[in-house]
């Protein structure tokens, strides 16, 4: 993370997570869609994943059915054993994680079921997709511990 924009990233987003806010309560959603794929490309060129994954280490990703069909044929496991083992249903009513940091990730930071794994993560951080300006508070949360959202949000308060 060379960019000095990413220079002490937490601390900086902290102190503008209200900016945040503001901005995402009225984006305008034509010209933050147009700058997303680009920013997401420049936030990617810069953030290496690996060096982090404060993602896997702190939250969950929804586990949806065609996930858990699809990672418990991987482990070779019927799929309420698998449930049974690394599930549990959130307030929300989604299966997430019963532990942190995720069980599938490993002390390497790389996950053991990349190519199986939850579709959120696949999609995460949603830099690259309508989600950042469609769950505001979602993004907001994501800002506080992903860097690449913090990027993007502060290259498109930047572009307003």
């Amino acid at each position: 993370m060379n960019d000095p924009l990413l220079k002490n990233w937490e601390k900086k987003g902290g102190e503008r997570a209200k900016i945040y806010k503001q901005f995402l309560l009225r984006p305008d959603k034509n010209k933050v869609l147009k700058q997303l794929p680009g920013l997401h490309e420049e936030a990617f060129s810069k953030i290496e994943c690996l060096d982090c994954a404060a993602c896997c280490k702190n939250y969950s990703p929804r586990f949806k059915t065609t996930d858990i069909k699809r990672i418990s044929k991987l482990l070779k496991m019927k799929e309420g054993h698998f449930i049974e083992s690394y599930l549990d249903l959130d307030e929300e009513g989604d299966y997430v994680v019963k532990t942190k940091p995720c069980p599938f990730l490993g002390a390497d930071n790389f996950c053991s079921i990349y190519e199986h794994r939850p579709s959120d993560c696949s999609r995460f951080p949603y830099t690259d997709e309508d989600v950042l300006i469609k769950r505001p508070l979602l993004t907001q949360k994501n800002a506080t511990f992903c860097p690449a959202v913090y990027f993007v949000l502060e290259k498109l308060i930047a572009n307003k």
